[in-house]
């Protein structure tokens, strides 16, 4: 009988033991998530620091920093661009816009185009892409504008509207243009647009191309479901030698992969 009581007293104490192994476990699972959480808000969420000689944030953890311009960014002074160091950011390369449709060249192309490359800075070219327009048609006039030469970057589709054409059309005259690129030039172009119109014009069709995207309007990284070579971060930046605000971008990588990106 005494036996049958003692068994007896010491089950809530086990009932007791066993919850709060129980409850660690949790808390140790919650916590783990937690951690996990918070590691995947790192990764997604960029780290900034102010440069107010180029009058924006700019992300940390990257080396290799450039600008896009067009016509309006007026006349450049190159050199002062390349020469322009703020700390341990240089700008070295730049995208410059060639042409737009079918017969557009734009108006400070050529100029941009020879002075980028004699001050030093690894240039690229980009084509306004009209999906109103044969995809093959706005190539050609690229081509009729644009000579690569070694070390220059690959052309760049720059596509962000739909000007009301179906996504199926507008896909296929892209095709038409990056195709008939590729076959010029033979390098593989680059595509530029933004996170949303990626995801919801052209997805999976366009995954082998090189990706320059643009987000600029949150501070995190640009969060695509796939990989991408250049990050256009802002639309206000600032830089000696041009008397506009500019687009900054960063490249994603290190010399040796920037480097094998480039023309041969």
């Amino acid at each position: 009988m005494y036996f049958a009581s003692a068994v007896m007293a010491r089950l809530p104490n086990r009932n007791i033991v066993w919850k709060i192994i129980l409850l660690s476990m949790g808390v140790g699972v919650v916590v783990m998530l937690g951690f996990a959480a918070y590691d995947w808000w790192l990764e997604r969420k960029a780290r900034f620091v102010r440069y107010p000689q180029f009058g924006i944030d700019i992300p940390i953890n990257y080396t290799i920093h450039g600008i896009d311009v067009s016509k309006y960014q007026d006349i450049i002074d190159w050199e002062s661009v390349k020469d322009m160091r703020v700390g341990n950011v240089q700008l070295g390369f730049t995208f410059i816009k060639a042409t737009e449709g079918l017969g557009n060249e734009d108006a400070f192309f050529q100029r941009n185009w020879k002075k980028s490359k004699n001050a030093g800075l690894v240039r690229g070219a980009y084509h306004f892409f009209l999906a109103t327009k044969s995809g093959k048609a706005q190539a050609e006039n690229f081509i009729n504008s644009v000579e690569l030469s070694p070390g220059d970057l690959p052309p760049v589709l720059d596509i962000e509207q739909t000007y009301g054409v179906p996504g199926e059309k507008l896909r296929e005259r892209a095709k038409d243009w990056l195709q008939t690129v590729q076959d010029y030039y033979h390098v593989t172009p680059i595509v530029y647009t933004n996170v949303d119109f990626y995801r919801q014009f052209l997805k999976d069709d366009f995954d082998s191309f090189p990706l320059w995207v643009a987000h600029y309007l949150q501070k995190e990284r640009p969060h695509t479901y796939r990989d991408w070579t250049f990050w256009q971060h802002s639309e206000l930046g600032r830089v000696n030698g041009i008397v506009t605000r500019v687009d900054f971008d960063v490249f994603n990588g290190d010399s040796v992969e920037f480097k094998k990106l480039l023309v041969n």
